[in-house]
């Protein structure tokens, strides 16, 4: 098997539980992928490079907490808009829902923008609210698929909501020490089921026939070939769509069928730097939005930003936990710009646009900042982007993706899923729990 993320470690958990030998060879020197969960000391909390919300009640996640008595929280808190250079309570919700509801997967497959082009044309005389609920729902489609507007597909945006609408998926919780306690949840399964986790070990080639694999590849002790009857391959669809001489790059031989390379034309990596600023005390409990408003910005969970946010467009706190940290989400353009940047950029960047968007001078902010926490998903070699989404005429994609190959080939991974939780950790799970079945049904020992 290839890859210890979330699809790779729920997958092995099944197979070694069914009785199957499994090996799990991992590039990176950690488990979980896209999960990375880091301990500041200082405030005693989990800060997430990665996945950190628990997005509604998906009982792949929910399960193994509750089982292990892992304390959940729901997201809660204030949400602040900045409109027209003023702070004021986000409003637009309503609006937004009304444009969404709109899109409809019976109709042909169009891009984000041109359904919000065609059914909300511009006009001289739209009114000032419809004309920001637009761009609020624009931006909601960019920022929470990290996706470009112009290339996602609506029928699979309107396969994700209903997904959604399942698990209360509006709703969004935090566990207990972060996605960590899941990660250790798995690691624990996989040591009492007997699966031989390698780490630091990169897979190049995988050189197949129907029933027979040879893996090509180098770990600490140089090059090596690992013979065997099936794998399992749960990397990002950033590795299957990379070339040969890109690191992280995986190389079928003989290349893979043109229906898998047809589905992964069709499935984007979306773009996504997040930045975590930890700061020596919660400025904002004493901060108000205007000089004649009574009411202080201490119960802030979320903060949007106006157009001008130039390089961080979203933001949010850890409520209903209050530390004092600000995270900030700069998904798709704004991502490009940020992407192979030095961390002093990023951080400054972050500042100058979280100083514009309360009402706080920059030295100050800079005079309190304690730490700052940043992943580059996009540059990692290993990744090559934040999660999955779907282009125009992509909705069949993820499954055409996951689909085995004479019984050897076996494919999961969060661009794999057909449940409509492309692009999530629960999604990821899934896809690795359906893999593992595929595999049992065609294994012989099963």
């Amino acid at each position: 098997m290839i890859g210890a993320g979330a699809a790779g470690m729920s997958a092995a958990i099944d197979l070694a539980q069914a009785g199957l030998k499994v090996q799990i060879l991992e590039a990176r020197r950690w488990i979980g992928g896209r999960m990375f969960t880091k301990h500041d000391p200082a405030i005693n909390a989990p800060v997430e490079l990665g996945a950190e919300f628990i997005h509604g009640r998906p009982p792949e996640i929910w399960q193994p907490l509750q089982e292990h008595k892992i304390s959940i929280s729901e997201v809660d808190g204030d949400n602040w808009c900045r409109e027209s250079d003023k702070l004021q309570p986000c409003d637009f919700y309503s609006e937004v829902e009304q444009i969404l509801d709109k899109m409809d997967d019976t109709a042909p497959d169009e891009s984000f923008l041109d359904f919000l082009h065609r059914c909300f044309p511009d006009s001289p005389d739209e009114r000032l609210q419809r004309k920001e609920a637009k761009q609020h729902a624009l931006n909601y489609v960019t920022g929470f698929n990290a996706a470009d507007p112009a290339q996602v597909s609506v029928h699979w945006l309107v396969q994700e909501m209903r997904a959604e609408e399942k698990i209360e998926g509006d709703r969004a919780f935090r566990a207990e020490r972060g996605y960590a306690a899941l990660v250790e949840i798995f690691r624990e399964q996989l040591t009492r089921a007997g699966v031989d986790i390698q780490l630091s070990t990169i897979v190049e080639n995988i050189r197949w026939s129907s029933g027979k694999v040879d893996l090509d590849g180098s770990d600490a002790n140089g090059n090596f070939t690992l013979p065997g009857p099936k794998v399992l391959i749960t990397v990002p669809a950033g590795l299957l769509q990379a070339t040969s001489n890109q690191k992280g790059a995986v190389r079928f031989i003989p290349e893979l069928p043109p229906q898998k390379h047809s589905a992964l034309e069709k499935i984007v990596m979306g773009k996504v730097i997040r930045v975590t600023l930890v700061f020596r005390e919660r400025f904002w409990d004493n901060l108000r939005p205007a000089p004649e408003v009574p009411k202080t910005l201490s119960d802030m969970s979320f903060l949007l930003g106006d157009n001008d946010a130039a390089w961080f467009p979203t933001w949010w706190t850890t409520m209903p936990k209050r530390l004092p940290v600000f995270v900030g989400w700069a998904p798709f353009r704004y991502a490009e710009k940020l992407s192979g940047q030095t961390e002093s950029f990023i951080q400054q960047r972050a500042l100058e646009t979280l100083s514009r968007l309360l009402p706080i001078e920059l030295p100050k902010l800079e005079s309190l900042l304690e730490k700052i926490y940043v992943h580059d998903w996009q540059n990692d070699p290993f990744s090559r982007g934040a999660y999955s989404y779907v282009k125009v005429g992509g909705e069949n994609c993820p499954a055409a993706l996951g689909q085995p190959i004479e019984n050897t080939l076996f494919f999961a991974g969060e661009a794999t899923d057909i449940t409509g939780n492309t692009g999530t950790v629960h999604g990821a799970i899934a896809s690795g729990k359906r893999a593992a079945k595929e595999i049992l049904h065609a294994s012989p020992h099963s």
